[in-house]
């Protein structure tokens, strides 16, 4: 729907009475509300009102503890500007096939992409390189536990974590299998009515399968443009809890879930394409003399984007690792990287180059291995495009060397900077007056998600938590 206008959608819209819009927070939850044709019509090409206090609330409405200045007492929590996004039209299976759009969200006085918007962010990180001539194409893979709802009525499970230990939460299937065909099987319809919504609904799943552990599933988003991966890696979100609640299942993308087992990663696949479509990573003859023997086939722009990533990572945890809890994914040993690192089909490193002569040059790339299931996928690749063209912009050098295939913890030892191990070390660097998340993003974004992150653990460290008082109620 790329050639989408009011006209064209006046006409697809013919027969219906009703549109849902929706736009993204920080958090990445989808905001919005159905509305009259009528008035969709009516702000189709101006925008509407939206109020802004989806950025002064955190994900369960909290008003941030040190306001913010998007959206505040002393402003009114004023209104914002919404505009509908044609290209993004869909229709809702699941709800009686509603026509759906996604907003962007604009300051209502210059009519420029509010700093926080995540569409917005995306949007501007992938502006730098396209005036270059080059385009990003992505992929995402998100790893997901399914728990079956006390009794089926998926509404009861915040009801029933409230006054039972998550350890009760039976999981969808139990035991440890990944890649099985038949465990699926056990719920054919969830499992079938997931892959054929999201082929309706426009987020299409490349691969879908079990994962090792007990309800645990995996999904890989068929790739393409960047943008359209950011609102499909989201949407893909809605349709699976959407499903699931029609089926009695709470999936839970939560970093980690589960103590003792593995988390839920969030991946990201990123390359950059030239106008006609070429791979730009491509080396067409692998180098005589490279600095390291993992890049002999990736090209200049591909080593210097690389550079970038690696040199960054550090400074823009919050946006790949947003949550107290994304930090109990990344630990030794429980195949999430730890350290600034990468290499050559290397699972246990950040960034895991695909090239020849592993794969076919087409399909050069980077996966990014950081991010968890509960990360934005928009702030996730508006940083790593903004941290790649950084370093193409200053022909920056890969900073450390490839991890060896015998290192299985990311770049222990000293090759590789460790990466923050909370989300308070994980803030700091980000909010730093010389972070390289400011230098990419401005001050504006930086302050506002950076106080975003710093309410979530204040309210984390206000909590009183059920390890604490398992282990000192009765001895201390």
């Amino acid at each position: 729907m790329s050639l989408a206008t009011p006209e064209t959608i006046v006409g697809l819209l013919h027969n219906d009475t009703r549109v849902k819009l929706a736009g993204i927070d920080v958090d990445g939850l989808l905001r919005g509300k159905l509305v009259s044709k009528k008035k969709f019509l009516s702000i189709v090409s101006d925008g509407f009102g939206f109020c802004s206090v989806i950025f002064g609330w955190d994900m369960h409405d909290r008003t941030y503890v040190r306001e913010l200045a998007i959206s505040n007492r002393d402003n009114g929590y004023r209104d914002i500007l919404a505009v509908p996004d044609l290209s993004t039209f869909r229709r809702i299976p699941w709800e009686d096939n509603v026509p759906f759009f996604l907003v962007s969200f604009l300051d209502p006085e210059t009519r420029q992409p509010l700093c926080a918007c995540p569409r917005g962010l995306v949007k501007g990180a992938l502006g730098k390189l396209g005036a270059a001539g080059y385009r990003a194409m992505a992929g995402a893979e998100y790893e997901f536990y399914q728990f079956r709802a006390p009794e089926r009525n998926a509404s009861s499970t915040a009801t029933f974590l409230k006054e039972n230990p998550v350890e009760a939460l039976p999981s969808l299937t139990e035991g440890m299998f990944g890649y099985s065909l038949t465990r699926p099987v056990h719920n054919q319809d969830w499992y079938y009515g997931v892959f054929d919504a999201c082929e309706q609904f426009n987020c299409e799943i490349e691969g879908w399968h079990t994962e090792s552990g007990p309800g645990v599933f995996e999904a890989a988003l068929q790739f393409g443009e960047a943008q359209e991966m950011a609102d499909k890696a989201g949407l893909f979100k809605y349709v699976v809890k959407s499903i699931g609640t029609k089926h009695g299942i709470t999936p839970s993308f939560m970093a980690k879930p589960r103590e003792g087992l593995p988390g839920n990663s969030g991946h990201m696949h990123i390359s950059l394409v030239n106008q006609d479509g070429t791979n730009a990573f491509i080396r067409p003859t692998p180098d005589p003399n490279p600095p390291y023997p993992d890049v002999a086939y990736l090209s200049d722009l591909g080593r210097y984007f690389l550079a970038g990533i690696l040199t960054g990572l550090p400074d823009i945890m919050p946006m790949l690792a947003p949550t107290v809890n994304s930090y109990k994914r990344l630990v030794e040993n429980f195949w999430a990287p730890v350290t600034v690192s990468w290499g050559l089909e290397h699972r246990a490193a950040s960034v895991r180059l695909i090239s020849p002569p592993t794969s076919s040059p087409k399909s050069t790339r980077f996966e990014v291995r950081v991010p968890g299931a509960d990360s934005n996928p928009h702030f996730v690749l508006a940083a790593i495009v903004a941290l790649g063209w950084r370093g193409v912009e200053k022909k920056l050098e890969i900073p450390v060397p490839p991890l060896s295939k015998g290192e299985d913890m990311g770049g222990a030892g000293d090759k590789g900077v460790r990466l923050a191990k909370n989300l308070g070390a994980a803030i700091a660097a980000f909010t730093h007056k010389d972070s390289i998340a400011r230098e990419v993003f401005g001050d504006e974004f930086v302050d506002h998600f950076g106080g975003t992150r710093e309410h979530e653990l204040r309210l984390w460290e206000e909590a009183v938590t059920d390890w604490e008082v398992r282990r000192y109620i009765e001895t201390v």
